[in-house]
């Protein structure tokens, strides 16, 4: 037996264990190399910073909770525009004109007929190829879940001219269903989106990802790159999606490197979150309004009078530059000056509290005790107003608006509420005024907002307004398609609901996208919803 002391076997003993540790050593690199950590930070393969982005993860702070996937019921913004799970018929360019989408054109045929050519190079992502066959079993099964996107479609019949030719006739004139079809609602499914009853499972769409899981618990959504999307390239290879309401949360969450992308964080901490290393801000507009509906059915908000005294109550400028710190700006009617539709006669209210005085006393309501809150009969005149706070630049504006109110002797209880509880306590009729931001251009023209927002029986007429006049114009400029007799009919609409105010039209709303300065080739969409993942996004280390 050699001795275990000799000089041999001592350098014998070191090799080894050099040995070892090298070995040790490269089995721990290549264990974090190939580990894709859903945290937001990257470990890829190793490959060089271009090739990393083809095994990335994005992890993304979504500013509502994920309460469902079924596009059928609800959930089309989310899996369309921000999954991009699903696609559309049509699109539509930044300045809102249609363009080309699952649907290569489409053409008027008579008044109630239109044609639409399919792309004949798209397959969904179980493999099965997209035809007239699934496009009309998509539109049969919205018309029937969705009534207010059937109540836009009109249609009557939907016909299988070929394989990629589909016809559809409409119950009455209707010039803007393509628009309607670039509505996230009408993306299209694959039959396997549903079980052998009918009813729906989980999204298989056209779009460059994939659904992978839905954590009911957790409210997760992960969806993974299709390697054979149709429009080419996909920068991904997965996205997480969280759902995080609360907006400081999601400032939180974008500083301590939980997410790598999100969107709205406090308009306050824009400047200085935009200023950290490895934090990118980028402001845009979009098409949505600030809106405070009043509920008309109750006094005094029926008297015309008290509603104009609201709005020259309100300081919309300063609104915009010290509560919304320009993420924003003041606004006049329903729709951005921008849009060629608009009534560019209009301009914002401007603070007057003089005239607010004299209307309010015209109607009655003055201040006998003077403890600084106008009342009539003895009664205070006191309202609620409601508002939530996922989005950041309510719940500050409904601050500024109870305070500047006040100071034409209009008392404001304010609720900041869940949505739920808003919605709840909507459909009872217990409200006075109502804060929310809406989206104006989900169809790009203006019957959309003004029939739903405006007409007696308007989906989205909350307040209860009614006006013939209104009425009966929105009605001939449904029928209209001639664009400049078209717009120039809604127009005479928004004019009418200016001067009558039955929803207080405050801001035109900004986005604030917040991103980690290694998420690359994001292209902001003006007419998303919020915003819109594009394919070409992908992480860069």
């Amino acid at each position: 037996m050699k001795n275990k002391n000799s000089p041999l076997f001592i350098i014998l003993i070191i090799l080894l264990t050099c040995s070892f540790l090298l070995a040790s050593g490269c089995s721990s690199t290549e264990e974090n190399d190939t580990k894709e950590a859903v945290s937001g930070t990257e470990i890829t393969s190793g490959s060089d910073a271009k090739g990393s982005s083809e095994a990335s993860t994005l992890v993304l702070g979504e500013m509502w909770e994920i309460d469902s996937i079924n596009t059928l019921a609800g959930g089309g913004t989310l899996i369309c525009e921000k999954a991009a799970i699903t696609e559309t018929l049509v699109g539509a360019n930044d300045d809102f004109s249609l363009k080309p989408g699952l649907a290569n054109s489409w053409e008027q045929l008579d008044e109630n007929t239109w044609e639409f050519k399919l792309r004949d190079d798209v397959s969904f992502h179980d493999g099965s190829k997209m035809t007239v066959k699934e496009v009309k079993l998509t539109l049969e099964k919205i018309i029937e879940a969705n009534p207010k996107v059937a109540s836009m479609l009109k249609i009557d019949t939907i016909e299988e001219v070929d394989e990629y030719t589909l016809k559809i006739k409409t119950k009455e004139i209707n010039p803007i269903l393509p628009g309607i079809l670039h509505y996230p609602d009408t993306a299209i499914l694959s039959p396997s989106s549903f079980d052998g009853s009918g009813e729906f499972v989980k999204p298989i769409g056209t779009g460059p990802y994939k659904f992978e899981s839905f954590d009911e618990r957790t409210r997760i959504l992960t969806v993974v790159r299709n390697e054979n999307w149709w429009g080419g390239k996909v920068g991904l290879a997965k996205m997480v999606l969280k759902g995080i309401p609360d907006p400081n949360t999601r400032a939180m969450s974008i500083e301590n490197g939980e997410v790598d992308f999100t969107v709205d964080v406090p308009y306050s901490e824009t400047d200085r979150i935009g200023a950290l290393d490895g934090i990118i801000v980028e402001k845009y507009k979009t098409p949505r309004v600030y809106k405070l509906d009043v509920n008309l059915k109750h006094d005094p908000l029926g008297d015309l009078r008290v509603r104009q005294a609201m709005s020259y109550a309100i300081d919309r400028h300063d609104i915009a530059e010290h509560v919304l710190y320009n993420v924003g700006e003041a606004a006049a009617g329903p729709f951005l000056p921008t849009m060629v539709w608009a009534n560019k006669s209009l301009s914002p209210y401007t603070r007057d509290l003089e005239k607010a005085n004299e209307l309010l006393t015209a109607a009655g309501w003055v201040d006998t005790d003077g403890d600084g809150i106008r009342d009539k009969g003895g009664k205070p005149l006191k309202l609620n107003m409601m508002t939530y706070s996922a989005r950041p630049g309510l719940p500050p504006m409904a601050e500024a608006i109870t305070a500047q109110l006040k100071e034409a002797g209009i008392g404001v209880e304010l609720e900041i509420m869940e949505v739920g509880s808003i919605n709840d306590r909507r459909k009872k009729g217990d409200w006075n005024l109502y804060l929310a931001a809406y989206n104006i251009a989900m169809v790009p023209d203006p019957e959309y907002i003004l029939t739903n927002w405006y007409m007696t029986d308007g989906s989205d007429n909350q307040p209860g307004y009614s006006n013939p006049k209104v009425d009966s114009l929105i009605t001939e400029a449904r029928k209209i398609t001639d664009l400049k007799e078209r717009y120039k009919k809604f127009s005479d609409v928004e004019a009418i609901v200016y001067e009558e105010q039955p929803m207080i039209i405050i801001a035109y709303y900004g986005c604030a996208i917040v991103k980690k300065d290694y998420v690359k080739g994001y292209v902001f969409d003006p007419t998303a919803h919020d915003y819109r993942i594009n394919a070409g996004m992908y992480i860069e280390k």
